[in-house]
């Protein structure tokens, strides 16, 4: 496990970096929405910056650390949310929030998940505080905004994936509609209720609802 986040970015030794984390963390940004995760070499983010890969690691022992720097740096591009009292449709707002920021650098989808840092914990004290209405346990609510997460995630894959997501929607739909015409899969048939496949509004708005409720028994 990394621990760029324990170390201080200047020892108090030696002389001024010339350098520090968020210049290397826009750097590995800007590569990586321009060219994806791989653009975000350390060679290629050292010459960002005018500095070499070997110089680079003065700063960040390793690329995993650059990655945890750049997905940190990029949630801290997220809009708090102010609280309602309404904790559902908040958070409903933080995750089309959270959708935001994963269509703007898609990317993020592969960079995995370290550490938190500091916009991280930022984050979750955000979701908590949304929460605090509810009279829930700390842990189900932590369980809870993780899920928020994988379904954002899941959401914005599905997407990239897509291209067109709607239009990838009903081409789905009017597949399943000409599918369940011919009377070989009833259960199908019984979903969809004879109507369209199509279900309405968009798809996160649709899930997340559900999921927390779930979770959250609410």
């Amino acid at each position: 496990m990394s621990g760029i986040w324990l170390r201080p970015e200047r020892s108090g030794r030696g002389p001024e970096p010339e350098h520090d984390r968020a210049a290397i963390a826009a750097a590995g940004i800007r590569l990586a929405d321009a060219g994806g995760l791989a653009a975000a070499s350390m060679r290629r983010v050292g010459a960002e910056i005018g500095a070499s890969a070997a110089a680079l690691y003065r700063y960040v022992r390793t690329r995993e650390e650059l990655l945890e720097l750049m997905a940190d740096a990029a949630v801290g591009e997220l809009v708090a949310v102010p609280a309602t009292g309404e904790w559902r449709a908040d958070l409903l707002a933080l995750a089309r929030e959270v959708l935001g920021l994963y269509r703007r650098h898609p990317w993020l989808l592969e960079a995995g998940r370290g550490p938190l840092g500091p916009n991280g914990l930022g984050y979750l004290e955000q979701g908590l505080a949304l929460l605090s209405p509810l009279d829930r346990p700390g842990a189900a609510k932590l369980e809870a905004l993780g899920m928020l997460t994988g379904v954002v995630q899941l959401v914005a894959r599905l997407e990239l994936s897509a291209g067109d997501a709607a239009q990838w929607q009903a081409d789905q739909a009017a597949l399943v509609t000409r599918a369940v015409a011919d009377g070989a899969h009833p259960h199908l048939a019984a979903a969809v209720g004879g109507g369209s496949a199509a279900p309405e509004g968009e798809l996160l708005d649709r899930i997340l609802p559900r999921v927390l409720a779930g979770l959250l028994g609410a």
